[in-house]
């Protein structure tokens, strides 16, 4: 018997409602208590860093990293709605390319789009 995937993720909110209902319309995610999103299948990382790791902020306990497709045009969606989106030339990698956005709670999501 093994874990087959990620059930939840599960975090405190403020305002969850205003929190999911922007995962639904920034991202696409169908966030709430009272939905299941779907996600395609694909890799996984789940890994600990160390904890005075500087990959984000020190205020912050998890960084959420969602797969995605299109990132140029994600990206561009993103800023013509005002979310501010962070980009490094180190974060294109031969791992793929990354941007950062944050929730409006401060969570930060890195938007990864794998290598084609």
């Amino acid at each position: 018997m093994t874990v087959t995937g990620i059930g939840g993720f599960f975090f405190r909110s403020r305002n969850p409602e205003a929190r999911a209902a922007w995962y639904r319309q920034h991202l696409g995610v169908d966030a709430g208590s009272d939905r299941a999103w779907h996600q395609e299948a694909g890799a996984t990382v789940f890994a600990p860093f160390p904890a005075d790791t500087d990959s984000f902020a020190g205020d912050q306990a998890v960084m959420l990293n969602l797969r995605v497709t299109e990132l140029d045009a994600l990206v561009a969606r993103l800023e013509a709605a005002g979310v501010p989106v962070e980009r490094r030339a180190e974060w294109d990698t031969e791992y793929g390319r990354f941007v950062r956005v944050h929730d409006p709670e401060g969570l930060p999501i890195e938007l990864w789009e794998a290598p084609s």
